[in-house]
């Protein structure tokens, strides 16, 4: 429905942004008040200073991306940006980014060893089983997922390109 028509629609029935009712029109008035980009931004970061709501965001795998994406775009901004004039960088904002890549590389590291671990542990445990065409099917196309993350991971740390295509995304949701 064009925005116009739903605008309408919401005046038809008396829907206020200051009134909403149900939860449908709560996000939809959200929406309305955060049209402007600054005033989106400053919404979402307080609401991702909510440890819930931040964890069910990171849940949305798009989400977690675009957000993983934005914040390395932002560093490799500042690595290569030259020296703003203005008020001087914090003198533990180096120390600060600093751990937070140390972190990511920690993260990084521990999911590699709870895969490996997991397998390790699950395969033996299949010894005797006959799975069904399907049940192989299923474990091939997961087979495949994981093949393309280790690339992607190998490909990002030997060439520091993190984006993901298209067919990657797609392959890594497992579509």
């Amino acid at each position: 429905m064009p925005r116009w028509t739903q605008d309408a629609a919401k005046r038809q029935v008396g829907w206020r942004v200051d009134n909403p009712q149900t939860p449908q029109e709560k996000v939809e008035a959200i929406h309305d008040l955060a049209v402007d980009d600054q005033v989106a931004a400053r919404v979402a970061t307080d609401f991702l200073r909510r440890p819930s709501v931040a964890f069910q965001a990171a849940g949305d795998d798009t989400a977690r991306h675009l957000c993983n994406k934005a914040q390395t775009d932002r560093w490799r901004q500042a690595d290569e940006a030259e020296p703003v004039p203005g008020p001087p960088e914090s003198p533990v904002a180096p120390v600060v980014r600093q751990l937070d890549q140390t972190i990511d590389f920690l993260d990084l590291i521990g999911a590699c060893h709870k895969f490996v671990a997991a397998t390790g542990r699950l395969v033996p445990q299949m010894r005797g089983a006959a799975l069904s065409e399907d049940e192989r099917e299923v474990i091939h196309k997961n087979v495949d997922c994981v093949r393309a993350t280790c690339e992607w991971i190998v490909t990002a740390v030997d060439s520091g390109h993190l984006d993901m295509d298209e067919e990657l995304t797609k392959l890594l949701r497992c579509e």
